[in-house]
């Protein structure tokens, strides 16, 4: 099975999804995904793409860690 990431849903998607997310975006500088709350308050609305520029993170590398961990980057 294909794990696909698409980087413009919500981070609340994506953990739903894929539950080891919280743990690849708090490892590539995303450390406030890991406060209690956080995924079920603000990322509901946050995306992928709108986080790497809220906290001045280049998408490319996240997209990189992504790929290195298996996952194929949907846009």
């Amino acid at each position: 099975m294909s794990r696909i990431i698409d980087i413009n849903k919500s981070i609340f998607e994506l953990c739903r999804e894929y539950p080891e997310v919280p743990e690849i975006l708090s490892s590539l500088g995303f450390k406030d995904i890991t406060k209690p709350g956080m995924i079920s308050t603000a990322g509901r609305f946050m995306t992928i793409t709108k986080g790497s520029a809220a906290k001045g993170i280049d998408l490319e590398i996240i997209k990189q860690e992504f790929i290195r961990r298996g996952y194929e980057i949907k846009e």
